[in-house]
């Protein structure tokens, strides 16, 4: 009787377990982060890989967003503290916006007004049904994920202040 006892135990803390997984939300801290081929306001093609070597926020944003727009000057206040420094997973900062802009004209003005000074930007003008979106599997604005020098997911979800906390804790020595 004890041990049926104890293997039914076993047997609900393995359904648990795997019913834990599958509520992660992928891509996950610790995964790769998915490739992104976008247009920069040129038309030329980016890619995120380019930036293989630095610490990389891929920062989700749109002009309509007010929540994205006073974050804006948040990153970029992060970014001109931190794009020469050195981390414990990569030399150097940068960042990464992906827009879900429709307008050209619109985005490019949010850029200028905002004082977006980092050269990867990027959009295809596909708002809600860019395939970005469903890759990186989000459904609000603004949304970010860090990534290192690999390309490997660091965090995700650093607004406000936790950016900066995040990068001045793994500065390198």
């Amino acid at each position: 009787m004890k041990s049926i006892v104890v293997l039914l135990f076993i047997l609900l803390l393995g359904q648990a377990t795997i019913s834990a997984r599958q509520h992660i939300i992928r891509p996950a801290v610790g995964d790769q982060a998915p490739k992104i081929l976008m247009a920069n306001p040129l038309g030329e093609m980016l890619q995120l890989s380019s930036l293989s070597g630095k610490v990389v926020l891929i920062d989700f944003w749109a002009s309509w967003c007010r929540i994205c727009r006073i974050e804006n000057t948040i990153i970029r206040q992060v970014y001109q503290k931190y794009k020469t420094q050195n981390f414990d997973s990569g030399r150097g900062f940068e960042v990464f916006s992906v827009s879900l802009d429709e307008d050209r004209d619109i985005w490019m003005k949010a850029i200028f007004d905002d004082k977006l000074v980092w050269p990867n930007q990027v959009c295809d003008f596909k708002k809600w049904d860019s395939p970005v979106v469903q890759t990186y599997n989000f459904r609000f604005l603004p949304q970010n994920v860090l990534i290192d020098s690999s390309g490997k997911i660091l965090a995700k979800g650093l607004y406000g202040k936790k950016l900066e906390e995040y990068l001045a804790a793994h500065m390198a020595e």
